[in-house]
């Protein structure tokens, strides 16, 4: 007989922390559905390999937007982690927190008990933090966190560049000042990949009242307006998996959603269309959708010192046993070693512009944007007014959802990429790039105008993979709320959804971090215990911030 006093669908960055809290204390027995197979492997496991898994089937579930109207109808890759870890095994491995003010927002949101003060405890909580701001990071939590080496010396020409321009630097954007230029964290110990799945998950395995169930979630079965567990596919077999307690819903921003909506949950008339009868009319279920976007501005370097010289078949042989041996070299990176948080213009209290820069001019896929050598920031707005939203496109489970970003629906949207784009050239045209700058690969100095630029991000603008949204945390009264602040779903009892989905607004940077403490804290909310005392730690922003970008 299937059956846990907690059972967990997804077993991601949230799915994973959930199992090895709820079963820390030996009192309850846990199940986590997961449809993926083994993160086992060296594609997985080398964080330079990171672009590989990404584009397999095997790893994800192969999600798409439908045409997007604002980038002339393309279709755009939604990659979901479709393995162990979930997306947590398959990302870039940048860790991010969050500003404060994010979760400030949140909680004036109606998501209470989710400000600065209420999570910074949980952020604390799950860091093994190495070279973070003392006072401000965890020592002792099952995540490792670490700083790349930044040997390449553009890495070092980056940050100058922005101190050139006027910009603040600082040494730890998770600590007390995300504003400013300096060192990229990154999710990777001992060489490897640290995702939630090595963190979290795999101790969890290790004890007696834990159990991972392989099996594709189809719904969660409702009696008299109570979840009682869940209904999964499995070696070809229709089973249920029986929950004593409670049923978590942590299978990512966008099977979430879909779940909710396959089990009578979600906006009645959608529902009905698909002949699903309706348990709750909660019309925010799929709503609320959002992400961040991204371009990539790339530069030839004038010297042979990127990563481009490395992209040959033997040099990443070479890459590839170095790092199967020992654990070292340039396959134990993920490339994201320098970033910066900047604002976009005075009056704007807290950054809304976020930096990866690497030392090559690739793209996501692995391949080379030019046959020079280059380097490359990857730059995007971080708090778009556009919303999209995830639907059912039939009532059989095995359907992908319908994805609509409406990416770039906003005016506002257009006028603060082309503002990325210019500020951009300019620190890459710092003294401090004068050694290594040659000319412009991406967009092309040609590109200057308005109407030029606007077609440049049509064309080229991407997804940062950071979805979310669209199970909002919010009020019980707020007909858009789908959970409550204990992530509850309302009108439901015994039923909680706990991940990226409910994120009232999208959080600066990416989204690995905020989705695992979503994961921490929500244990604590399902266990009935007193969350951790808030914090009375204040974070820095820019006592300028009223008069200048800068």
């Amino acid at each position: 007989m299937l059956e846990a006093d907690f059972v967990i669908i997804g077993s991601g960055s949230a799915g994973s922390a959930m199992a090895y809290r709820l079963s820390e204390d030996g009192k309850h027995s846990v199940i986590v559905i997961e449809f993926g197979g083994t993160d086992i492997g060296p594609l997985i496991q080398m964080p330079s390999a990171l672009s590989i898994p990404l584009n397999m089937s095997l790893y994800d579930w192969g999600f798409a937007s439908e045409p997007e109207p604002h980038l002339g109808g393309r279709v755009l890759a939604t990659p979901r982690g479709k393995v162990i870890g979930g997306s947590s095994s398959i990302n870039g491995m940048v860790y991010v927190r969050g500003h404060a003010r994010d979760f400030d927002h949140w909680a004036e949101e109606g998501a209470a008990g989710w400000g600065f003060a209420d999570v910074l405890p949980y952020f604390k909580r799950m860091e093994d933090s190495n070279g973070g701001e003392d006072g401000w990071r965890g020592k002792s939590g099952p995540l490792h966190v670490q700083r790349g080496s930044r040997r390449n010396p553009l890495y070092g020409a980056f940050v100058e560049a922005g101190r050139q321009a006027g910009f603040e630097l600082t040494d730890d954007y998770n600590g007390s000042k995300q504003e400013g230029f300096g060192p990229m964290e990154q999710t990777i110990s001992g060489g490897r990949r640290w995702s939630a799945a090595s963190a979290y998950l795999k101790p969890a395995l290790g004890r007696k009242n834990v159990r991972l169930v392989k099996g594709f979630a189809r719904r969660v079965i409702i009696e008299n307006q109570r979840a009682i567990g869940v209904e999964i596919e499995a070696h070809k077999q229709i089973q249920v998996v029986k929950a004593r307690r409670e049923v978590i819903v942590a299978a990512s921003s966008i099977n979430s959603p879909k779940i909710l909506m396959l089990s009578g949950i979600g906006p009645a008339e959608h529902l009905r269309e698909n002949g699903i009868p309706v348990v709750v009319d909660r019309p925010g279920v799929g709503r609320n959708l959002q992400d961040h976007m991204e371009l990539y501005i790339q530069q030839e370097s004038t010297q042979p010192i990127t990563l481009n010289s490395v992209l040959n078949p033997f040099s990443k042989a070479l890459i590839g046993a170095q790092w199967l041996f020992f654990k070292t070299g340039l396959g134990s990176t993920n490339h994201f070693e320098a970033a910066a948080f900047v604002r976009s213009r005075a009056g704007v209290d807290y950054p809304d512009i976020q930096y990866h820069f690497i030392p090559a001019a690739v793209r996501y896929d692995g391949k080379a944007a030019a046959k020079s050598h280059g380097f490359q920031a990857h730059v995007g707005p971080m708090r778009s007014k556009s919303r999209g939203s995830v639907t059912l496109r039939s009532p059989d489970p095995k359907s992908k959802p319908v994805i609509r970003f409406n990416y770039m629906s906003h005016p506002d949207d257009w006028a603060e990429f082309r503002h990325c784009i210019r500020l951009t050239r300019e620190i890459f045209g710092q003294s401090a790039f004068d050694l290594y700058r040659g000319k412009e690969i991406s967009p092309g100095s040609q590109v200057q105008s308005d109407d030029d630029l606007d077609v440049f991000i049509r064309d080229h603008a991407e997804s940062a993979y950071h979805p979310c949204g669209t199970c909002k945390m919010g009020r019980a009264d707020d007909m858009m709320s789908v959970v409550d602040p204990e992530c509850r779903v309302i009108g439901v009892d015994g039923l909680r959804v706990a991940d990226s989905s409910i994120f009232p607004r999208v959080t600066n940077g990416n989204l690995n971090a905020p989705s695992i403490m979503t994961g921490e804290k929500a244990s604590d909310h399902i266990l009935g215990r007193t969350p951790l005392a808030p914090s009375n730690q204040e974070p820095w922003i820019n006592p300028r911030w009223q008069v200048s970008d800068r």
